[in-house]
């Protein structure tokens, strides 16, 4: 609904993603969003968006990635690995 934590742990990244959809049908996604401007939303279905907001990099997408896999990404961008998690395959576009 529009809230902020900021640097959050391991512990809310989790629970932040379990809220997925529960919390604001009109607003499904939740997001992390390193100091870079670089951010990985996630959605109900699986799909999950990478770009920076800061700079215009992106956005890519990948679909149907596991809320384990989506966490993984989350921890690597919440450390500033985002180098990395450009190189993964992401397909061009929002993904909608």
């Amino acid at each position: 609904m529009g809230s902020t934590v900021p640097s959050p742990d391991a512990n809310q990244r989790r629970r932040l993603l379990d809220s997925l959809g529960r919390e604001d049908p009109e607003h499904p996604d939740v997001s992390l969003t390193h100091e870079s401007g670089w951010s990985i939303s996630a959605f109900p279905s699986g799909l999950i968006v990478f770009e920076n907001v800061e700079t215009g990099e992106g956005p890519w997408h990948m679909r149907s990635v596991p809320a384990a896999r989506t966490l993984e990404l989350w921890d690597a961008l919440a450390v500033g690995k985002h180098v990395e998690l450009v190189s993964l395959p992401w397909v061009d576009g929002h993904g909608t």
